[in-house]
């Protein structure tokens, strides 16, 4: 077992193992029952999310089980020796759907489906949660980076800043994002990303001049060289001095990589120290900038020509501001060979009942033009609905179509080969180069549309009066 996925049983709400000695005392825990994740709300006002989490679900629940002293605990706790006795022998063998990670999805639209036993479907709630919502959080805020950066390289520089723990899957989901390296180091280790980093200002200021610090890391650094030129004046004495050493470096034969900046008006600072990098033939030389840096902030820097060839991002990045969570839920849709609704006075949360897939259709320019949801049987579709405005609907006969969920687990056993985060990257970069831009500008983004079958809505209506009778 993975270090990592020691004790990941007890990585859950208590109340999920409630509800499972519930099950298991009350002779339903065999029951067979079905579970949809999805999410109502976009972050960050935008058009799109990027679904990340995937294979780190996957990889927990394929060695998820209780450990001797996972039990212990629990005995403690109170939970009965009968349901104890069956957690020592509990393993999961659910089977699951679930798009590509790297996708692009949708409100509204199930995005995973876990099908299984009542309790083990139960039980996994809150780390399918956790891991889809954080990482699908991050890797959509990195994907906004990189759309604003354009050609420019994004760099993850989060990780002091992130909420304990959550930076170590924040790094991998901002390279998911399109982030093209990480200052996490742990990160890079566990999963293989490239790590990145330079100097603080404390190692120039370890020195006895500024020059001499760049001139001490270049010899030792002498193929990895940026030097951070804003600890005392970035025009005046930074660069300079950043010139000077960058010379030296080329008599030797090596070369500079480049100068970061970290403080002041990147415009202007990013247009002089271009200027006078290129004036001493050393054009070559990139300029990174970092600090409270988002996408906004990148935007207009690249509508103010700013001459800055790398972005370090962090506290934005990792802690998603400004919405530092994905709203994803997972609700229950079938149980025992009946479909399940929960039914809201708020008509937005309404649940559409029933085991479900997503078919995304392409208009005539082969863009992404429109989901819809339909029940696991449904091959073929003229028509789509909107989930609570009926009158709204959508022709699709003739449009090219594709069924965007697959199974990934079967019996608790992955069933596809194992992915590298910058593959997942690669993945989601087509795919938004395959939805339309007015879906991806950050000011009052195109929504995007996801509509129902009949036959669904014809059973979500047909369970909703049941209900009413029955409460009358």
């Amino acid at each position: 077992m993975n270090l990592s996925h020691k004790h990941a049983a007890l990585y859950t709400d208590y109340y999920e193992l409630t509800m499972a000695q519930g099950y298991f005392l009350s002779g339903m825990h065999e029951k067979k029952a079905c579970f949809d994740y999805f999410f109502r709300k976009l972050p960050f006002k935008g058009g799109y999310v990027v679904f990340a989490g995937l294979q780190d679900l996957l990889d927990i629940l394929q060695d998820y089980t209780f450990q001797e002293d996972d039990i212990e605990y629990l005995r403690q706790r109170g939970f009965k020796e009968s349901f104890l006795t069956y957690l020592k022998h509990f393993k999961f063998r659910g089977t699951i759907h679930s798009v590509k990670e790297g996708e692009i999805i949708f409100p509204n639209e199930p995005a995973v489906r876990i099908e299984g036993t009542i309790l083990e479907t139960q039980i996994v709630e809150t780390l399918t949660l956790n891991f889809l919502n954080f990482q699908s959080l991050i890797a959509t805020k990195a994907s906004r980076l990189k759309f604003a950066a354009g050609d420019r390289t994004v760099l993850d520089f989060g990780l002091r800043r992130a909420q304990g723990l959550g930076g170590i899957h924040a790094s991998r989901a901002a390279i998911i994002g399109g982030a093209s390296a990480t200052s996490n180091v742990y990160s890079a280790f566990k999963f293989g990303l490239v790590p990145s980093g330079t100097m603080a200002h404390s190692w120039v200021e370890s020195f006895e001049s500024e020059i001499e610090a760049f001139r001490t890391f270049s010899k030792i650094f002498p193929d990895n060289s940026v030097f951070l030129v804003d600890t005392y004046d970035t025009l005046n004495s930074g660069v300079p001095n950043a010139i000077v050493v960058a010379h030296e470096m080329e008599r030797v034969g090596n070369r500079l990589i480049g100068v970061r900046l970290d403080s002041g008006d990147f415009a202007y600072l990013s247009k002089r120290t271009r200027a006078m990098l290129d004036a001493e033939g050393l054009d070559y030389v990139k300029i990174v900038a970092s600090n409270q840096l988002d996408e906004h902030i990148i935007k207009s820097l690249e509508e103010q020509g700013a001459k800055i060839d790398v972005f370090g991002v962090g506290t934005s990045l990792v802690i998603g501001r400004e919405d530092a969570a994905l709203d994803g839920v997972y609700k229950l849709s079938k149980y025992d060979s009946k479909p399940k609704i929960k039914i809201s006075e708020n008509i937005e949360k309404v649940l559409i009942p029933g085991i479900k897939k997503v078919f995304r259709y392409y208009n005539l320019e082969n863009k992404f033009y429109a989901d819809a949801v339909v029940g696991v049987d449904e091959d073929e579709l003229n028509m789509m609905i909107h989930p609570h405005q009926s009158a709204k609907r959508l022709m699709l006969k003739g449009l090219r179509k594709e069924e965007l969920m697959s199974c990934v687990m079967q019996e608790g056993k992955i069933l596809y080969d194992k992915l590298t985060p910058y593959e997942i990257a690669d993945y989601a970069a087509q795919r938004l180069l395959l939805l339309p831009d007015e879906h991806k500008r950050f000011e009052y983004p195109h929504i995007y549309k996801v509509g129902f079958s009949a036959a669904l809505l014809k059973v979500r209506d047909e369970l909703i009066n049941e209900k009413l009778n029955i409460l009358e």
